[in-house]
């Protein structure tokens, strides 16, 4: 006994799954700005007040730009550790506010190199740039040689540029808590963002850092915070509530999301009745398969036969952290007794302009694409008909005659 199955798409269904108390592992690569008050560790406390939970590393030696810690062996080690969800970049405090000349040639190539390593060692990973912000009155270093630096506006809005511009540039989001700085500057002037030195973080700059990116992270609110760290309960509140103005209610701007995985696929039968799953997921380095009877795959784009006939709805999930599912249903339908195929003949196959079919007269004859289409309805006036294809696109088709079906090849 001979059997052919028949493969025909009946359901899509695309739905996408956010945990909730999700736990997030992050690699901060920066300097003193992340170094000082622990940042890591402060968002990790934050996280959990929050009822999430990060697990996180750093290095970050003084004055580092991201140009050194392309070739740190301890940055690159830890990148090529895996397993994070985000990898946190922040350059030196001044560099990407140089003029133009010395980003192009030293920042942003940089940035995409490291993206680049990021991407290569952690499939799951997320590049996160950190927009750090201006000097409290501009940077009196380079203000001699570099005008635009001078204040902390002109300062201010070259960073916001240049961080916007590496994360657009490399797919990657960004933690904007310059921008969360500047507001709160605008809006609660009676918080101290800044240590004495007027370019580190106080305690109450370091708390709004690590909020933003305990948001930018997570996508939390930030008003689910409960932690105040050393800060009075106003102060908090107020930076809780500005972080929530910049960034959790505009969290496309900063690309947060925007690149999440979307998780889709296609799938065609080979003459041996092997399916092949091509995988059509945008933003996805990360795969789980369901085929519906027991077995799966973490390939990209897998091959895979049924032992027996029936309906499989397939899934797909693609992404990590935050992920996108897709499922497809696909019915099997049971082929027939050599005996059948006796009084049945499609001829030529594969077939180019023509295909003659053979049967008892009287015959429903229905020729279906491989995903389910219905492309021609037939009743058989004697025992053979010709039936033109010269409008039928090459690729596999099913002949259905009566309740059998015969894969027909057009090219």
């Amino acid at each position: 006994m001979k059997k052919t199955t028949v493969l025909i798409l009946s359901l899509i269904i695309s739905a996408s799954a956010y945990a909730q108390n999700k736990t997030a592992k992050a690699l901060f690569l920066g300097n003193s700005y992340t170094g000082v008050n622990s940042l890591p560790s402060l968002t990790s406390q934050i996280a959990s007040s929050a009822g999430d939970s990060l697990i996180f590393d750093s290095n970050t030696p003084g004055g580092y730009t991201l140009e050194e810690h392309s070739t740190n062996t301890t940055s690159l080690s830890k990148i090529a550790q895996g397993d994070w969800d985000f990898v946190i970049l922040q350059d030196q405090s001044q560099y990407p506010a140089q003029p133009d000349s010395v980003v192009e040639a030293y920042v942003f190539p940089s940035a995409s190199k490291l993206d680049s390593t990021i991407n290569e060692h952690n499939p799951c990973a997320e590049t996160m740039f950190y927009m750090t912000w201006g000097r409290k009155n501009g940077d009196s270093y380079f203000c001699p040689t570099w005008p635009p630096v001078c204040t902390y506006e002109g300062m201010d809005s070259l960073l916001y540029l240049r961080y916007t511009t590496m994360a657009d540039s490399n797919d990657a989001a960004v933690s904007p808590v310059g921008a969360v700085w500047h507001y709160i500057r605008d809006n609660y002037p009676s918080i101290e963002l800044y240590s004495s030195d007027e370019s580190h973080p106080s305690q109450a700059g370091s708390y709004a850092a690590a909020c933003c990116f305990y948001t930018a992270m997570f996508r939390n609110s930030p008003l689910n915070i409960t932690y105040d760290y050393t800060l009075s309960s106003t102060d908090a509140a107020n930076i809780r509530a500005s972080v929530k103005e910049v960034v959790f209610d505009s969290l496309a701007k900063w690309n947060i999301g925007t690149m999440d995985p979307t998780a889709d696929f296609s799938f065609v039968e080979d003459i041996n009745n092997e399916v092949h799953f091509t995988n059509l997921s945008t933003w996805a380095r990360s795969w789980d398969w369901d085929f519906g009877d027991g077995n799966s795959s973490d390939i990209e784009s897998p091959s895979h036969t049924y032992a027996a006939p029936g309906a499989f709805t397939v899934t797909l999930t693609a992404g990590c952290l935050y992920i996108d599912s897709i499922q497809k249903t696909v019915n099997a339908i049971t082929g027939f007794e050599n005996s059948a195929l006796d009084k049945i003949s499609v001829y030529p196959n594969p077939a180019n302009d023509k295909v003659i079919i053979s049967a008892e007269t009287g015959s429903l004859v229905e020729i279906y694409s491989f995903d389910g289409r219905l492309i021609k309805t037939i009743i058989m006036g004697n025992d053979h008909i010709e039936i033109s294809l010269q409008n039928v696109e090459a690729g596999m088709y099913f002949v259905k005659v009566n309740a059998n079906s015969v894969k027909l090849l057009v090219e």
